[in-house]
């Protein structure tokens, strides 16, 4: 499957949230959208990514984003994940892998010598009419959320 292109629609999709719901890409139309997908909730890397983004959550707030995780992980790990790191966002469960097929970050990796597909950290800005304006692949956790603010500033 193709990678979305920056400047075309965002692929759609509804997946389970936390809170019990369900949320369709589409729906949050009006405000732009920061789709991030990471490794495994409770990881150190994965732990100090949502902090970021929890701890910046104020000015996605005043630019009118909403922030959305998104990894392979059970809802009911997604629940544990949000509780204790006190994520003020939705986690999105996507077990089947559907939607990270369909924005292409699964990749193979190299795990303690073996090869195994997984979640290649990566971040996605879609604008208020469903535009995807901006990807950040193969991220390093360190100082991303300034550069993801940087960007929805520029909207």
């Amino acid at each position: 499957m193709s990678q979305p292109k920056v400047g075309n629609k965002a692929p759609d999709f509804t997946l389970p949230a936390t809170g019990d719901r369900k949320i369709k890409l589409s729906a949050l139309r009006g405000h732009p959208v920061v789709l991030y997908f990471y490794p495994k909730d409770s990881t150190p890397g994965c732990t100090q990514e949502g902090q970021d983004f929890r701890d910046h959550i104020d000015t996605f707030t005043a630019n009118g984003a909403t922030i959305l995780g998104v990894s392979r992980d059970s809802l009911r790990s997604h629940e544990n994940f949000k509780t204790k790191q006190a994520f003020p966002f939705d986690l999105l469960a996507d077990t089947e892998e559907t939607v990270c097929t369909r924005y292409d970050v699964i990749k193979e990796k190299n795990m303690y010598g073996r090869k195994v597909l997984g979640i290649e950290r990566s971040t996605f800005l879609i604008d208020s009419t469903g535009k995807l304006v901006r990807e950040w692949r193969k991220v390093k956790v360190k100082g991303h959320v300034d550069e993801v603010l940087a960007a929805l500033e520029e909207l």
